[in-house]
């Protein structure tokens, strides 16, 4: 569809893509990279590409020091980055939540950050207000040179050694991501450059710089693949909520909870949003309301019900398919379209070659027929289950300046994002041929393209 000859050469870069894609024809192909435009803070991510690990039984705790725990929720606190002084205020605000929840619920916290480089990585319940329980990362058995929050095996093992110490008699377990993120973008190298995306990047013992190790979705979906099945993921950082880390992710949790946009680096309010995660059936409605409720109404928010998310593909499938016979061609004007983050730009003036997350369903609305956005739309929202929206938000771009390049209303609004291919050859548009490949190695294209 979308793509022309600027698609065909992509596609013809792509060394990972099979031989076949990269002989289809520009028809073909053109549609391809349109099929890539499904989806898609105040912090930014990315990734480690997949790495094949495997579990260390070893640090399984032989003895369960908790019966009877009705939901067990661990705050997973990537914070060893310039979010480090929000971590230790987000643990006290956590504390104070924590003495309106029962003691037949467990809420856990591991915490990385920049306390001091004395302080070892650490996993602890918190109780009544106190910090209980903490066992370091050394006691858990996992011993490393150079420790990360970002490394798979690493989150992994906390996982497991924390779900196994406090097992739900209900098999209930709740995890929040907790940390810089950046969608679904995603780099080659465990060690990426700090424009780049993914999940929980951690500076190790620089912890003056802006580099570090991220873990992207793919491989984050590898260690949550081999977890108990979760009640929910909370996603407390920005750009989670977009259709490719969503179907990535869909497996591993019932909903799924976050924004498509940047948020502020204090992050959700702990002090409410912890009695919200244990309420027995309504939490996500509860998570997303006092979310909302602290920001004033200026962050967009969401949450998705993970297992209807096969069929968004498919019906992003189809309305992509029909677009494409209609005779779509060439990239899209995505002007005055609602977009969730910029790619380093300093402004808010329409830079579309910067634009990374625009909104699916305003996409698609502007796109498709009136009766082909509206069957698309009903798989949508019977995966959008609830969304809070807002009309203006910060860039951390630049702080305190919002996104003024566009209007959002309830019409145009549908609380998750997806990736539009820009062409690359426009003035500063390189930044995208690189984005218009790796869109290319997770399971969401594929889904679409075939």
């Amino acid at each position: 569809m979308w793509g022309g000859e600027s698609a065909i050469t992509l596609h013809q870069k792509q060394e990972t893509i099979k031989s076949n894609t990269m002989m289809k024809t520009m028809k073909n192909l053109a549609m391809t990279v349109l099929m890539s435009i499904l989806a898609a803070a105040t912090f930014t991510a990315c990734s480690e590409d997949n790495m094949d690990y495997v579990a260390d039984t070893a640090t399984e705790p032989s003895d369960r020091i908790c019966q009877g725990l009705q939901r067990t929720v661990l705050v997973y606190m990537a914070g060893r980055n310039n979010l480090s002084y929000f971590a230790t205020a987000d643990l006290e605000e956590m504390k104070r939540g924590s003495r309106q929840i029962g003691n037949d619920q467990a809420l856990l916290v591991f915490m990385r950050r920049c306390y001091n480089n004395n302080e070892e990585p650490w996993l602890a319940r918190i109780q009544n207000g106190e910090v209980t329980d903490r066992v370091t990362v050394s006691e858990m058995g996992i011993s490393k040179d150079e420790l990360f929050a970002s490394d798979p095996d690493v989150m992994e093992r906390v996982l497991n050694y924390a779900f196994s110490r406090y097992p739900s008699v209900k098999n209930e377990y709740g995890l929040v991501l907790w940390g810089h993120g950046g969608g679904w973008l995603l780099q080659d190298s465990i060690a990426v450059r700090e424009d780049t995306r993914g999940y929980g990047v951690d500076v190790g013992n620089f912890i003056y710089s802006k580099n570090g190790k991220w873990i992207n979705m793919s491989t984050m979906n590898n260690v949550l693949s081999r977890m108990p099945h979760l009640k929910f993921i909370f996603a407390d950082c920005c750009n989670f909520m977009c259709l490719e880390s969503l179907y990535e992710l869909r497996r591993t949790a019932d909903y799924i909870i976050g924004s498509p946009a940047e948020i502020l680096a204090s992050g959700a309010p702990y002090e409410t949003v912890v009695p919200a995660m244990f309420e027995p059936t309504t939490f996500y409605h509860s998570i997303m309301a006092r979310y909302h409720e602290a920001t004033e109404g200026t962050l967009p928010l969401s949450v998705v019900k993970a297992s209807e998310m096969e069929h968004v593909a498919q019906a992003t499938k189809e309305v992509m398919r029909r677009m494409s016979e209609r005779g779509c061609t060439g990239f899209p004007d995505m002007t005055g379209m609602i977009h969730y983050n910029y790619l380093n730009e300093k402004d808010t003036v329409f830079h579309q070659p910067y634009n990374i997350f625009y909104d699916a369903g305003d996409f698609i609305r502007r796109y498709a027929s009136p009766s082909e956005y509206e069957q698309w739309k009903q798989a949508l929202d019977a995966a959008v289950i609830e969304k809070c929206m807002a009309t203006s938000w910060d860039t951390e771009k630049c702080w305190q300046i919002f996104y003024t390049d566009f209007d959002v209303t309830p019409e145009n609004y549908h609380g998750v994002s997806m990736f539009v291919p820009q062409d690359p050859t426009v003035r500063y548009g390189e930044k995208y041929m690189q984005i218009n490949r790796d869109i290319m190695k997770l399971e969401w294209f594929w889904r679409i393209d075939n």
